[in-house]
């Protein structure tokens, strides 16, 4: 499956942005679909994910209550609504798709281009 993201940008503490990832090539719904992103010198981390059908999503800590994770089979597109943006949400961020729920970054077979978020203060 081939995935596009986009959405990213610059934005103000507090502020939101809304990503999207619109997927091709394979059945979108055979897949559980997930955010991660990637700071400057850290390594990648996860997100947020959701579960191909029932619309089950997680999430890491740090962005509980200020990001939603959000899919539409019908337009094969995942979102992440991030809202009350902090500095610390700065990073490059990637969609995924795997057919592994809640498995690691290694577990996911395809892999979007990733978008650029830069929260300033």
């Amino acid at each position: 499956v081939q995935l596009q993201a986009s959405g990213g940008g610059l934005v103000q503490a507090g502020g939101s942005l809304r990503l999207s990832c619109a997927a091709s090539g394979r059945t979108f719904s055979n897949y559980h679909m997930a955010w991660f992103r990637q700071a400057p010198g850290k390594e990648r981390e996860f997100v947020a994910a959701i579960s191909r059908n029932v619309g089950v999503s997680i999430y890491t800590g740090s962005v509980k209550g200020r990001f939603t994770i959000s899919r539409d089979n019908a337009k094969t597109t995942v979102f992440l609504q991030m809202d009350s943006l902090k500095p610390e949400d700065t990073a490059v961020y990637y969609c995924a798709a795997s057919d592994i729920w809640n498995g690691p970054a290694g577990a996911y077979d395809y892999w979007g281009q990733g978008t650029q978020v830069t929260v300033s203060s």
